[in-house]
């Protein structure tokens, strides 16, 4: 049996909360950061970091949607395990260890999350916390990697994750069309351009 729905709208506000709760803990960090050059690119390019490659945003949506397809926990469960494998991820990269495959993860992640949500599979949940934190560690060396020079890792890395945390939201927000049946046939159909999308990012990766 589905979700009720006022249930669903009711615990789709706990990511938010979660998020909330990051851009208050980053708040000394960004004030900090209109006063030192370094800490501004570091803050401001990890934020941006997240939207700036469509792989990376077809991902983080496709993420949000399925964990409102889901229900409760998955629906916070998930946005928030991504980020937080996330940057495991990126500090590994910030630490100079390398990890294979990175742009094929990366497609490979929009294709699986993206057959989610067009299937509306529904796994167990440590399954698809699993799966979701998995891919996390790709999307997150990447971000690492591409620390610019000069740049404040830590809050580079503080960035990256309130960004992806806003991506999540807006994949939740959109996964709450899972309410009425057309909402559920267009999720569905974003889902499959998702995976179609990443077909086109893992022809790229692999020539």
């Amino acid at each position: 049996m589905k979700p009720n729905w006022q249930n669903r709208l009711r615990l789709g506000v706990r990511p938010m909360g979660v998020l909330g709760w990051l851009v208050l803990v980053a708040w000394p960090l960004t004030a900090l950061a209109h006063t030192q050059g370094g800490e501004a690119l570091g803050f401001s390019s990890g934020v941006q970091h997240p939207i700036s490659g469509l792989d990376h945003v077809l991902a983080m949506l496709a993420v949000g949607v399925w964990g409102a397809q889901l229900g409760a926990p998955a629906v916070w469960l998930l946005p928030v395990t991504f980020p937080m494998v996330m940057a495991c991820g990126g500090m590994l990269a910030l630490m100079g260890m390398s990890l294979p495959g990175i742009e094929i993860g990366i497609a490979v992640s929009a294709i699986a999350l993206g057959s989610m949500v067009c299937r509306e599979v529904r796994p167990p949940v440590w399954v698809a916390t699993v799966l979701v934190g998995f891919f996390a560690i790709f999307h997150g060396h990447a971000h690492g990697t591409e620390l610019p020079a000069g740049a404040n890792g830590l809050l580079y890395s503080v960035g990256f994750v309130l960004g992806t945390g806003g991506l999540h939201a807006l994949g939740i927000a959109l996964g709450l069309m899972y309410r009425w049946r057309a909402g559920q046939l267009a999720l569905r159909v974003a889902g499959a351009a998702v995976v179609v999308a990443g077909g086109v990012f893992l022809w790229r990766a692999v020539l």
